[in-house]
């Protein structure tokens, strides 16, 4: 019979106790019997139980007392009190002090299989919830991925959740939200850790080479193919391949991969035989894929496999509570690397960092920072440190005059910081946007459209 947990009874009356054990052995469960305090705390100190059910009343120490000392060790551990009709009260007291629940002497059988029941339940909330915390808390530890806002922090709890499984992933996000180190934490928080984890960005191989480079080639199978090459599908079998910017992946290519993943095999370019794999597919994008469907640019076949799990990267400008935590990471980081010792960012630099709108997300502001650590001329990072996008953005948006660096600036970035920030503002509507930038609603429009700048939320969708 399987093993369904282990208990720990503790009560002074031997007959009560070989009762308990002869129920619970037959019930499945491995059962130790104790007579009183001191013998219930000698067995804890030996092993840890998943449950321990004490009498109230006992000679010398009492359950209470054995209930004090045990949560005031693990506030988790689930305990069952047992008492007699007259102590009704003091198990109450002893549930408001963290007991699970109470069983009233004598104990009924099926009364008891239904408490335990519902103990172990609970028993296994907490140990998931126990492994969750443990993987968020070392998916929070992942570099460039530090922040504390709502945003971030649901991604998190999403990545601990879905790690274990063998589900295909989707990463939606804008360029350099940082859908890699996601993808990368999925397959460290999963079973396959030990295996390889492959990343390939599909916007950077031509269509002619795509295929070989997911499943290999046979030699002879097109010119240059002068020996057999195994593709990464294969060379990660057993572990995890991300397939970054899935959205600009040739049509005819998606329905090979859309058959690779359902039917967990591949054949290699020239080649006749089938090879089973075991992979797991984590893909990315920046694009709409649900846009591209309609505009047939994208299998919707491919997407619904692709899309088994969905985790949304929120972007830089709207977790901007993060950015200066994030901003001291990339200090510490890059001043330690380059050999430089400063003290921080000077409270006015870390106000243009915070009103800034950061089109280039995270990897933009670790670009910022390594740069400034470079440019500083004193022990903090001050306004003049910072990139001229950032000084003439804030400048604008503040309506002051400003000078035009010796360097000049990026003027697209500008306005499209400058344009994001307007439509923050106007929630959106092109209508309001456009009287803040002094553009005509046409004009705004094709700005947008030029930018590609969309409503976060309609993204998402």
């Amino acid at each position: 019979m399987k093993n369904k947990g282990s208990i720990l009874i503790v009560d002074d009356e031997k007959g009560q106790r070989d009762i308990l054990n002869l129920i619970l052995k037959k019930d499945g469960y491995d059962v130790v019997d104790v007579p009183g305090v001191r013998e219930a705390l000698a067995q804890l100190e030996k092993r840890e139980f998943d449950l321990i059910m004490t009498d109230l009343q006992m000679q010398g120490q009492s359950g209470l007392d054995l209930l004090d000392k045990v949560l005031a060790d693990d506030p988790q551990q689930c305990i069952i009190m047992m008492t007699a009709h007259g102590s009704v009260d003091s198990a109450v007291e002893a549930m408001r002090k963290g007991a699970f629940d109470y069983l009233e002497k004598p104990l009924e059988r099926d009364n008891l299989i239904l408490t335990l029941q519902r103990a172990f339940e609970r028993i296994g909330l907490v140990r998931e919830n126990r492994v969750l915390q443990k993987r968020v808390q070392s998916i929070a530890t992942i570099p460039n991925m530090q922040g504390e806002h709502p945003k971030i922090k649901e991604v998190f709890r999403i990545i601990a959740k879905i790690a274990p499984s063998n589900s295909t992933v989707l990463i939606v996000g804008e360029s350099g939200t940082g859908k890699e180190l996601i993808s990368r934490a999925i397959h460290e928080g999963s079973p396959r850790r030990d295996k390889p984890f492959i990343a390939i960005n599909c916007a950077a191989i031509p269509d002619t080479l795509i295929e070989s480079e997911l499943f290999g080639h046979e030699k002879g199978s097109f010119t240059g193919a002068d020996a057999r090459e195994i593709g990464i599908f294969e060379a990660a079998d057993g572990g995890t391949v991300f397939l970054d910017e899935i959205g600009e992946m040739n049509v005819a290519m998606q329905a090979k991969l859309l058959r690779a993943i359902q039917e967990k095999e591949i054949r290699r370019v020239g080649g006749k035989v089938n090879i089973g794999l075991d992979v797991r597919v984590v893909s990315a994008t920046n694009k709409d894929l649900e846009q591209e469907i309609k505009k047939g640019t994208f299998r919707e076949d491919l997407y619904y496999r692709l899309n088994v799990i969905r985790v949304n990267l929120p972007p830089l400008r709207e977790r901007g509570s993060d950015i200066k935590t994030l901003a001291e990471f990339f200090l510490e980081k890059y001043s330690k690397a380059a050999g430089i010792t400063l003290d921080g960012i000077s409270k006015q630099a870390l106000k243009l960092l915070m009103n800034y709108t950061w089109p280039g997300n995270v990897r933009q502001l670790e670009s910022v920072i390594e740069r400034s650590i470079l440019m500083a001329e004193s022990n903090y990072i001050e306004p003049e440190d910072l990139p001229s996008e950032i000084t003439a953005c804030a400048s604008l948006a503040g309506g002051i005059n400003f000078d035009l660096p010796a360097e000049g600036i990026d003027f697209e970035e500008l306005e499209k910081g400058l344009i994001i920030k307007a439509m923050e503002r106007a929630e959106w509507v092109i209508g309001k946007a456009a009287p803040l930038l002094g553009m005509s609603y046409k004009t705004l429009q094709y700005r947008l459209d030029k930018f590609e700048i969309e409503r976060p939320d309609k993204r998402a969708r």
